[in-house]
């Protein structure tokens, strides 16, 4: 299995990050996939297989650590992408809220 789980939307309170400048502030970090929870079904397979799919946003996973689980909340395509490539991590934001 390549995450914990499979989601669908998000099921912890809103925090207001929606700009990438606001994601910048958030210093990134290794996640391991098998960690990870999805907050989406579905993949754009033109995301995947776009060479520049990161030119226009930020280079880093999104993802939010609530109730002691870890949502991904942008970034679904490089997860699988990094999962094709046979890696166990991820490099991500992790924006923790409290419980």
């Amino acid at each position: 299995m390549i995450f914990q789980a499979v989601g669908e939307g998000r099921p912890y309170p809103d925090h207001g990050y929606e700009t990438v400048a606001q994601w910048s502030e958030v210093p990134p970090r290794q996640v391991r996939l098998d960690e990870l929870t999805t907050t989406k079904r579905t993949l754009d397979l033109d995301a995947l297989l776009a060479e520049d799919s990161t030119f226009f946003g930020d280079l880093f996973a999104h993802v939010v650590s609530w109730r002691g689980r870890l949502y991904l909340e942008d970034g679904l395509h490089r997860a699988v992408r990094a999962a094709l490539h046979q890696r166990q991590v991820l490099h991500a934001r992790v924006l923790t809220l409290p419980d």
